[in-house]
């Protein structure tokens, strides 16, 4: 049986054709028993024809659809009617991230916010044992308000390849759907294109590259056939992020390499660690937005406010500052008796104290044997790509005494 519109496969009758891949049509359908919307995907014949790995495949997607997390697509159904095995997924209302990479460049903060996302879901299935093997932005979904949605976790392993050819069913897709297979290979991990066993590493390494592509635009390995992205993704280093993007921070550099070492003991080796580095430059990204948007604002209002009194300040200070210079950085201030209730001050007896260069506090605790990390924290700080330095630790370390110490130095 072939799915057609109007056809009912299982209790799914299939209402629109939604796209097609090289794992097969996927399809707008309703589920007749409880009215909803599900997404049918009809998995091709020549990817189930080895039982053996389609029970694979099955096994692996009861793990997944046990997992219940917020960024992997929900799976109903792994069923067969008529001889045609499908997949009932969620339906989501959105559109992959392909289409968002085609359609306009993302924001830093705005791939970082997807990245985030993604490795939440490749932490999670990594911890229960599953591995992916198909991070693509064909399989990241979004939705309209910003919720992303990682698909097919374990299809690929219909298709997984044990030796450097390539097999008869991914023959048979090179053969039929060439551009398919060619725009997968561009995300694959050196591993894979060797042929080896994978693990959850390979994962990160497709990750960096859909990571290094939200940000530059384009994928870090390509070339005009698949020969060419084959021999990139083995030997070739990807060019700097950086040097693509000199808006691009030093951190999310460093994360966009260490994903794409070539020797997987060199990556992150975990997804949660990778999550850490991604929260942590994200969080600080975003402070410094802030920052800069408060500061922005301050100057505004400090500008409206010195346009609206500057002309009486400059004529007070015009009539009653002496002409010496000695007298103009230490002003005074006479309170003299009118018939106004209120005193009225005139700058000449009342000194004013002067102003600090900086709010340190004036009860400060002197500091031994912390020559080392005062000279670590000048040293930082004096690099241009260096904005904000915290310290962390646990209470009570000297953390606030450090930082003052440290400040006083600098100040």
């Amino acid at each position: 049986m072939t799915a057609s519109i109007g056809a009912k496969l299982g209790r799914y009758k299939i209402h629109s054709a939604i796209g097609a891949g090289g794992m097969g049509e996927v399809f707008l359908a309703e589920d007749t028993r409880l009215g909803r919307k599900v997404a049918l995907k009809i998995l091709p014949h020549q990817f189930t024809v080895n039982e053996d790995r389609l029970h694979r495949f099955e096994q692996e997607a009861i793990a997944i659809s046990a997992l219940n997390h917020p960024n992997i697509i929900t799976i109903y159904e792994i069923g067969e009617s008529d001889g045609t095995n499908y997949i009932a997924v969620e339906f989501i209302d959105g559109k992959t991230l392909r289409e968002s990479i085609s359609e306009r460049s993302l924001s830093l903060s705005n791939a970082l916010n997807i990245a985030v996302q993604v490795a939440e879901a490749l932490s999670a299935a990594h911890r229960a044992g599953i591995i992916h093997r198909d991070i693509k932005p064909e399989n990241i979904m979004i939705r309209p308000d910003g919720y992303v949605k990682v698909l097919d976790f374990g299809l690929a392993k219909l298709t997984e390849k044990r030796n450097s050819d390539l097999d008869g069913a991914a023959r048979k897709l090179a053969e039929t759907n060439p551009g398919v297979l060619m725009g997968t290979m561009k995300y694959l991990s050196p591993e894979q294109a060797r042929g080896k066993d994978v693990d959850t590493r390979s994962d990160i390494f497709s990750f960096g590259i859909v990571l290094y592509e939200m940000i530059a635009g384009r994928v870090p390995f390509d070339g005009e056939s698949m020969p060419d992205v084959w021999a990139a993704i083995l030997n070739r280093e990807p060019a700097s992020i950086r040097g693509l993007m000199p808006e691009v921070s030093l951190e999310v550099e460093e994360i966009i390499d260490k994903t794409l070492r070539k020797n997987r003991d060199e990556r992150y080796q975990t997804a949660e660690d990778l999550l850490f580095d991604l929260k942590a430059t994200q969080k600080r990204l975003e402070f410094e937005a802030e920052f800069k948007r408060n500061f922005s604002a301050g100057k505004q209002t400090s500008k409206k406010t010195s346009e609206k009194t500057g002309k009486k300040t400059s004529e007070t200070v015009n009539s009653t500052a002496p002409s010496n210079s000695a007298s103009l950085t230490t002003p005074t201030i006479r309170i003299t008796e009118t018939d106004n209730p209120f005193p009225t001050l005139n700058s000449e007896t009342i000194p004013l104290p002067p102003v600090a260069p900086n709010n340190l506090t004036e009860d400060f605790t002197p500091i031994v044997g912390r020559e080392k990390e005062i000279a670590e924290i000048k040293n930082l700080l004096s690099q241009t790509d260096v904005r904000l330095l915290t310290l962390t630790g646990i209470g009570g370390t000297g953390k606030t005494t450090l930082s003052k110490a440290a400040a006083r130095e600098l100040l």
